[in-house]
């Protein structure tokens, strides 16, 4: 288990330059945009603004902070994305902008290049104790607000807002606690021929 704090994810700017991006994690370590196997970041969206475009990528979004987007894909109706929403994906390539519902957002992205790998994204509360067999190539467990505790093999995470945690191959069982309502975006990196995914037990 390996504890990412928010405080020191790695800031840049967007690939089309119009926001600012925070890389939680990425593979291979230091590739180029063009060279991603897949890619976790936040994103703060601050202007009505069209989205960097990443041909090869499949990517879903989770608004995280903020009162949410319109996300407008080419000529499709626009598609309202909440805090509370379901994760959204949709084709790298595509021509995507998002309209501020009101005022800056923040979202949490994943990126997969097709080809290799193929990713899962869940948006879930955790009230007491849960217990998560992860058996992915890479699984990270992401607070989105509240706080959480993992706990595998007898080793312990405290995990406050946007910290996360990550796992790779399949674990023990993970027990996941939280004292009060917690909402965490549980994320699956699989190789393109795994066909295994994670469980609650």
């Amino acid at each position: 288990m390996r504890l990412l704090r928010a405080t020191d994810y790695r800031r840049m700017p967007w690939k089309n330059g119009g926001g600012e991006t925070r890389e939680i994690l990425a593979s291979p370590a230091g590739a180029t945009l063009d060279a991603l196997d897949w890619r976790i970041s936040l994103a703060t969206i601050a202007s009505d603004a069209p989205f960097s475009t990443f041909n090869g990528i499949e990517r879903t979004l989770c608004v995280i902070h903020g009162a949410g987007i319109r996300l407008q894909l080419a000529d499709g109706a626009p598609e309202l994305l909440l805090d509370t929403s379901a994760p959204y994906t949709f084709a790298g390539e595509a021509a995507a902008s998002a309209t501020l519902v009101a005022g800056s957002t923040v979202d949490l992205n994943v990126m997969t290049r097709r080809g290799r790998f193929q990713h899962a994204v869940k948006r879930l509360s955790i009230e007491a104790r849960q217990h998560l067999h992860a058996t992915a190539t890479t699984t990270l467990v992401f607070c989105q607000r509240g706080d959480l505790q993992c706990e595998v093999d007898g080793a312990t995470a405290q995990l406050g807002s946007e910290d996360c945690v990550v796992f790779e191959g399949e674990t023990s069982p993970i027990e996941l606690s939280a004292t009060q309502p917690t909402t965490i975006i549980l994320i699956e990196l699989f190789e393109e021929l795994a066909t295994a995914s994670s469980c609650w037990i």
